[in-house]
């Protein structure tokens, strides 16, 4: 593999996956708040090719962060999610866990629901011949809107081993876990449980499965 050096990072180079032509791999590495050193990589190929991906460098003690939703202004609450963060409401019983390929982002407690419901939305039509299933994600559904619209009654967990995800806001409670919390998270699945009907979504972008759980 070959590599050129800037000022502004560096390159390197491979063999692309889809036309086994020269693949250009650009690394940057940058620093963000609560992120802390990042790792920016981006890989282009004249066929076409494209992936980027963002790598935290850095690794502080694992944490666990919860906020009450109860109204309109919880909702405007910070969410820093790292692709080592585990997001859950437990009263919905959804538990968003980082795949191979999670992203990371910087949302709000509103944006991190709506990303939550339209999962739910596309778990429901997928169940199309299972009508309890379907039942269930548009009970989830109809939960969320009514959160959204300033119905509280929910709460919004972030956990991370790593450390780097975290809810701002003046109701957020932080917490360091243990060593053994922190090994029992889990990744590659969302998951969702509601009575005694569960649906299961494969988080990965290229593409989604649903089973009974």
């Amino acid at each position: 593999m070959n590599s050129s050096e800037s000022d502004k990072g560096f390159e390197t180079r491979s063999s692309c996956p889809l036309c086994h032509g020269d693949l250009i791999i650009h690394w940057q590495e940058d620093d963000i708040p609560y992120f802390g050193a990042v790792m920016y990589i981006t890989t282009r190929c004249s066929c076409g090719f494209r992936f980027a991906d963002t790598m935290i460098l850095t690794q502080k003690d694992p944490v666990r962060c919860e906020m009450s939703i109860d109204n309109l202004e919880d909702l405007n609450a910070r969410v820093i999610r790292s692709t080592s963060g585990t997001i859950r409401v437990p009263e919905l019983g959804i538990d968003v866990e980082p795949g191979s390929i999670s992203d990371s982002y910087v949302t709000n407690i509103e944006g991190v629901l709506a990303r939550i419901r339209d999962v739910v939305v596309t778990a429901v039509k997928w169940c199309e011949e299972e009508p309890e299933k379907q039942a269930a994600g548009n009970s989830i559904i109809g939960r969320i809107d009514a959160v959204l619209d300033g119905a509280g009654g929910v709460s919004v967990v972030i956990e991370d081993p790593l450390g780097n995800s975290v809810i701002i806001g003046d109701k957020a409670v932080c917490k360091t876990l243990s060593p053994e919390e922190a090994a029992d998270l889990k990744t590659g699945m969302i998951v969702f449980d509601v009575d005694s009907s569960a649906l299961k979504a494969d988080t990965s972008e290229d593409g989604q499965s649903y089973e009974s759980v």
